[in-house]
């Protein structure tokens, strides 16, 4: 268990995302055109406020996730490393007759991850005032803005600031650097899944059972057609849950999870978690599968739904 692992679990620890795409819209449409593009309502939206949502193609399919963040001019749009350019170049494909312009920013600022449960405590001892409620954001001097939002699903803030602001921060902070590995496992244990590794261009928001990205009652906006057809059936055929595996080696992401001598689900990322001495991992699991008393098994070895 290293230092850094603890930390986010019992205290903090830091790490940067320097190269998550941030994409500023600007104009008197940006809010009209992105309210129609994602699956949240954005035109409810005030300066301060923000918002997770996914940006679906016309068959209901998640193209990407964001963080939106509204500023007094324009919006910011924080998306993972790999959509970048994608999610600029999908956005800028609908811009016709809008009064909108897009700026990739993601050169000119960079994030300074603080999480744990002292997070709060720690950047509030440094002078930070900060958001309230989640996907809010607070100005903290004249060049940082600080974020609530995080990458492993626990407590933690984002600073958005200039790299060089960024780097000097991150020597003043008295705190261990998490590397990925402490990160991913942090992540499993607080259930959060990342694009990428467990949402991908052929699932439909109801197979992550992540619904806060999604407002049912915001009215039309690309894949809203697919979305509503699923809440009106009921169900979805395949669910996004996290399997607690006895285990030590953690499977490959794609490797079966058995119901007996049936394929169950796939998994998409696992981990080994110090904290419970066990692998953890996201799996998409049939739903005809999903019983109080499901029994699975991941390359031989017992594995079990882990709803905590």
């Amino acid at each position: 268990m290293s230092e850094a692992y603890r930390a986010l679990r019992e205290s903090a620890a830091w790490f940067k995302l320097a190269a998550r795409g941030r994409i500023r819209a600007a104009g008197q449409d940006r809010a009209r055109l992105l309210h129609a593009l994602c699956t949240n309502h954005i035109q409810q939206l005030a300066p301060g406020q923000g918002c997770y949502a996914f940006f679906l193609n016309a068959q209901g399919r998640i193209l990407a996730d964001a963080n939106i963040l509204c500023f007094e001019d324009h919006l910011l749009i924080d998306t993972e490393p790999e959509r970048r350019e994608f999610l600029a170049a999908h956005i800028d494909r609908y811009i016709i007759a809008d009064d909108v312009t897009l700026e990739d920013r993601s050169p000119e600022l960079s994030t300074l991850a603080v999480e744990g449960p002292r997070a709060a405590e720690i950047l509030e001892q440094l002078g930070a005032q900060l958001p309230a409620e989640a996907h809010s954001w607070t100005r903290w001097g004249a060049g940082r803005i600080v974020a609530r939002l995080s990458a492993t699903g626990g407590d933690g803030f984002w600073i958005l600031a200039a790299p060089p602001d960024v780097d000097a921060l991150a020597a003043s902070l008295n705190l261990p650097e998490a590397d990925p590995t402490d990160i991913l496992a942090v992540r499993l244990e607080h259930g959060k899944p990342r694009y990428g590794d467990d949402i991908f261009d052929t699932t439909i928001p109801q197979e992550t059972r992540l619904m806060h990205a999604v407002h049912f009652n915001k009215g039309c906006y690309l894949g809203q057609e697919i979305v509503e057809r699923v809440r009106s059936r009921g169900r979805v055929h395949r669910e996004l849950w996290r399997l607690l595996i006895e285990a030590r080696n953690p499977p490959a992401s794609g490797a079966k999870v058995m119901a007996g001598e049936k394929e169950a689900g796939q998994i998409t990322t696992a981990a080994f978690s110090p904290h419970l001495a066990a692998v953890l991992a996201f799996a998409y699991l049939r739903v005809e599968f999903l019983t109080p008393a499901a029994e699975f098994s991941v390359d031989g070895c017992p594995a079990r739904v882990f709803a905590q």
